[in-house]
């Protein structure tokens, strides 16, 4: 059962990613069960927060454990003066109404191609938008990712407005997970 929403404090060690392509400059951090089952729900999540003091808003992603994870940019990191393999003080708290995602650009052209599911896409929730990006962006193939917005088009066309068998959290589906933490040199 989860607790109540609200602030959460915990400390985390930051961890390096083992295959950070072009942007090695990253690393993450997983938050404990107890932080996350105070966040509104395990799919993405916006928060606010701060980082060894350092305020920022980041949202967080699910690691398919019923918990999240949260990607530390260069920025906040160096503003925060600390490196990986640190232990960092974390507070964050659910922003009070989720954000308005940024549309993926694959998905805006092919909404504007079809003004039906682009009705039915204006006057969903933020929330079903949210989760419509998330399960386009899970895919791990362009192949699959273009079959999905394809999909999302049809559906919302028809009138579908929320993303039907689509495990936001990772749990259920084993599709979603935290970045794998590279070897450490101690």
């Amino acid at each position: 059962m989860s607790e109540e929403v609200g602030t959460s404090v915990f400390e985390a060690e930051l961890l390096g990613p083992a295959s950070a392509g072009k942007d090695a400059t990253w690393a993450f951090l997983v938050l404990p069960k107890s932080a996350s089952d105070r966040l509104p729900r395990r799919g993405r999540t916006t928060v606010t927060g701060t980082l060894d003091g350092r305020a920022f808003q980041a949202t967080l992603e699910p690691d398919g454990q019923l918990s999240h994870w949260l990607k530390v940019g260069e920025a906040l990191r160096k503003a925060a003066g600390v490196q990986v393999g640190d232990k960092v003080t974390v507070t964050i708290n659910p922003v009070a109404q989720e954000p308005e995602p940024a549309l993926p650009s694959d998905l805006h052209d092919a909404l504007a191609a079809c003004p039906e599911a682009r009705a039915v896409w204006d006057d969903t929730t933020t929330l079903a938008r949210v989760d419509w990006i998330h399960w386009i962006e899970s895919a791990k193939q362009a192949k699959t990712r273009q079959k999905r917005v394809d999909e999302a088009c049809d559906k919302l066309g028809s009138g579908q407005r929320r993303v039907c068998c689509f495990d936001p959290s990772g749990f259920y589906s084993k599709g979603l997970s935290a970045p794998k933490a590279a070897e450490s040199d101690t």
